[in-house]
C-alpha cells in the first residue's frame, strides 16, 4: 500500500490513533485524508477558529441571534460551539459509523467556569451528548472534574478528560470511569458504546518545567525538558496497561515532533493541531514502534532532582485530588482557557452589537 504521510502510515500500521486539534471543518478534513479518527474543541481553540474564519462564521452568528432575540452573547456563543462540534460530528460520521462506534468522536468542552462544580459540569456534558452520537464531552480535571467523569459515564457518556498533566490524574480519571461502568453494569445498563479518553497535555509539562526553571534559574539538559511531557505518557501508560483500565490515554499540547514520534506504536490517541499535522505529514521522521521505548533515566533524574513538580506529576500517587486544580500546569492552564472564553465571547459580542 503507498502511504500519503507517515501520519497515514501510522494509522494504517499501528494501533496509534491521532484526531485533529481543532474545529475548522478545512484542518479536519486534511487530517481525515492523512488518517485522522477524530477531533477535539475548548475554548481557546473556538476563539481561534472563529477569529480565522470569521468571514465564515459570521453569517451563522447573525442567524443564530435572530433566531434567539433575547439570547445572551454567552448563550450564542454556546450555540455557536455546539455548530461547530455538530458540523465536525458530521464529517466525521462516516468513520463513527465504519468503527461501529469506537472512533469518529469530536469533543466539545464544558464551560470551564464550572470547574468546581460536578453538577453543573454533568448537567451541561448531558445536554452536549444529545447533539450527535458522535459526540465526546471534555471536562478539566479538578477533583470536582474527576467526580463529573464517574457521573457522566454511568450516564452512558463518552468523557475526555482534559487539563489533565500529572500521573495520579490518568488514574483518578480511569478509576472514575471504571467506578460509573460498575455502577451501569450492576443495573443491567450496556457499556458495548463507552470509549472513554484522559487527555495528557504533555506539552504543558514542558511548559510548566520550563516556566519554573527560568524563574530559579535552573540549568539542565535541555533534552530533560523536550522529555519531560513524554516521561509523564509514558509512565501513565505502562500503569493503564498493567491494570487494565478501559480509557484510553490521548496525547495533547503539541511543541515538537517528539510528542509525535515517541507515542508510534501504542494503544493510544492523539490531537494534533492542524499545524503539526502538517509537518509530520511532510517529515521523513520514520514510523516504527517507540511507545516501548523508555525514557533516559538519566533525563528523568535530572529532572526529579532540580523539581518536585516534575515528580509529583510522574509518581502515581504524586498528587491528591483536592490539589489538582492547585498544580502549577493546571492552574496556569483554567486560567489560560477562562481567557479563552472571553475572548470568544468577545467576538460573539462584535456581531451582536453591531446588529
Amino acid at each position: 500500500m503507498t502511504y500519503k504521510s507517515p501520519m497515514h502510515e501510522m494509522s494504517q500500521t499501528t494501533p496509534t490513533q491521532f484526531w485533529n486539534d481543532n474545529c475548522s471543518l478545512t484542518d479536519l478534513a486534511f487530517s481525515i485524508e492523512h488518517g485522522a479518527v477524530g477531533a477535539t474543541t475548548n475554548p481557546v481553540i473556538v476563539g481561534q477558529v472563529l477569529e480565522a474564519e470569521m468571514a465564515k462564521y459570521k453569517p451563522e452568528i447573525e442567524k443564530l441571534i435572530a433566531r434567539n432575540p433575547t439570547a445572551t452573547e454567552d448563550d450564542i456563543g454556546w450555540l455557536l460551539n455546539e455548530k461547530m462540534a455538530c458540523d465536525g460530528a458530521k464529517l466525521l460520521k462516516p468513520i463513527f459509523e465504519q468503527t461501529g462506534g469506537k472512533a469518529g468522536f469530536i469533543s466539545i468542552q464544558t464551560n470551564t467556569k464550572y470547574f468546581r462544580d460536578t453538577d453543573k459540569m454533568v448537567e451541561q456534558a448531558v445536554r452536549f451528548s444529545k447533539l450527535a452520537k458522535n459526540m465526546m464531552v471534555k471536562m478539566p480535571m479538578t477533583a470536582q472534574g474527576v467526580k463529573a467523569v464517574e457521573e457522566c459515564t454511568y450516564h452512558g457518556i463518552n468523557i475526555n478528560a482534559t487539563v489533565s498533566f500529572t500521573v495520579s490524574q490518568a488514574i483518578a480519571v480511569a478509576e472514575a470511569v471504571e467506578r460509573g461502568m460498575a455502577r451501569r453494569a450492576g443495573e443491567g445498563k450496556d457499556n458495548a458504546h463507552l470509549f472513554p479518553v484522559c487527555t495528557i497535555m504533555v506539552g504543558r509539562v514542558e511548559d510548566w518545567l520550563r516556566e519554573v526553571g527560568d524563574s530559579k534559574g535552573i540549568t539542565v539538559d535541555p533534552n530533560a525538558y523536550t522529555m519531560s511531557g513524554v516521561a509523564v505518557f509514558k509512565n501513565a501508560y505502562k500503569i493503564y496497561k498493567e491494570r487494565g483500565y478501559h480509557t484510553r490515554l490521548l496525547a495533547a499540547a503539541y511543541r515538537h515532533h517528539h510528542h509525535w514520534s515517541e507515542f508510534i506504536g501504542g494503544d493510544i490517541s492523539m490531537t494534533i493541531p492542524p499545524m503539526w499535522v502538517r509537518r509530520f505529514a511532510a517529515s521523513d521522521i520514520a514510523v516504527k514502534n517507540r511507545m516501548d521505548t523508555p525514557v533516559d533515566p538519566k533525563l528523568i533524574a535530572q529532572l526529579q532532582k532540580h523539581f518536585p513538580d516534575f515528580d509529583r506529576a510522574y509518581q502515581p500517587d504524586g498528587i491528591e485530588p483536592e490539589e489538582f486544580e492547585f498544580y502549577g500546569a493546571t492552574n496556569r492552564t483554567l486560567k489560560q482557557f477562562l481567557s479563552g472564553y472571553d475572548k470568544m465571547i468577545s467576538l460573539v459580542r462584535g456581531v451582536m452589537v453591531a446588529q
